[in-house]
């Protein structure tokens, strides 16, 4: 099993919810984020004051997937969330040892 977990922009999120719904992505988590990356934030005027925004809003989508799924599922991040300027995100890709349903005490795939 694989966990995916691809920083986004806001605006992408819808898109690429209905583009892993249409592949047969079950489920996933979605939880607002700040961070910076190359972008290094940057600079609003409020009130005729300049402020430095360090940390740039984000959202950060998470899906465990089998190992067969794993590229479909990149590549259709990917495509959605690509606008070809900086920002647009990024993808990690990690091993995930065990998944483990509540509920039912199923294990592994079949948990997810």
């Amino acid at each position: 099993m694989k966990k995916i977990e691809a920083i986004i922009r806001h605006f992408k999120l819808e898109d690429i919810k209905n583009a892993l719904n249409d592949i047969g992505v079950a489920g996933m988590t979605v939880t607002e984020v700040k961070g910076f990356g190359r972008q290094k934030g940057h600079t609003e005027m409020y009130r005729g004051t300049e402020y430095a925004i360090d940390f740039v809003p984000k959202v950060k989508i998470e899906v465990v997937c089998s190992e067969a799924a794993l590229q479909t599922i990149i590549d259709t991040i990917v495509a959605k969330a690509k606008t070809g300027q900086m920002g647009d995100g990024k993808i990690f890709v990690t091993d995930l040892q065990e998944a483990i349903r509540i509920r039912t005490g199923e294990k592994g795939e079949e948990a997810v």
